[in-house]
């Protein structure tokens, strides 16, 4: 198998990132179910028609141990030899197996750090602390910065004269002029 296009190195380089991809405590020794179908799915082994995500799970489960709920790159590479002749079925078993291994050679997964932060025009008009009414409106002064607890909790008076009373206040003058 001298005149191989892509190295073992290239696939097993794949391997591991898909391997690692989504699990801070992986090795890139082995894969997960998942993550051998991400690995199809963005490589395009799967193809709707020939490979569906329902082989590949298939496959997945026939080459792992029987307890084990990962796979090696040793059953890693039986799965796609497995895979190979359903996804290319026009050619010959080493010539599908070459053509599996194209597809996933350098490849990684597809979707890291493509997560971008919405922002929606929604979201502009619902955080504008000026356009709130109501008790919403209290808990925000003239620039919009929040005011903690002062704009949540009513605070009771403490000063032992009923809400409306004019004369807070006063009784310590008046006391003065009536001992006087």
């Amino acid at each position: 198998m001298a005149d191989r296009s892509v190295s073992r190195a290239e696939v097993e380089s794949s391997f591991q990132k898909f391997a690692v991809h989504g699990d801070s405590k992986a090795t890139g020794k082995e894969m997960n179910g998942k993550n051998f179908a991400k690995l199809c799915k963005d490589c395009h082994v799967i193809d709707g028609k020939n490979v569906t995500a329902t082989d590949v799970d298939i496959i997945f489960s026939k080459v792992k141990a029987k307890s084990a709920r990962v796979i090696t790159f040793e059953q890693f590479n039986q799965a796609l030899t497995e895979l190979a002749p359903k996804r290319f079925k026009d050619k010959s078993k080493e010539e599908a197996v070459q053509q599996i291994y194209d597809l996933i050679a350098g490849k990684g997964p597809a979707n890291v750090g493509i997560t971008k932060v919405a922002k929606a025009g929604a979201v502009d008009r619902l955080t504008d602390t000026s356009k709130y009414t109501g008790s919403h409106k209290e808990r925000f002064d003239d620039s919009g910065k929040g005011r903690g607890k002062t704009g949540r909790v009513d605070i009771p008076d403490t000063s032992g004269y009923v809400g409306a009373y004019k004369g807070s206040g006063t009784y310590e003058d008046k006391m003065k002029e009536h001992n006087a």
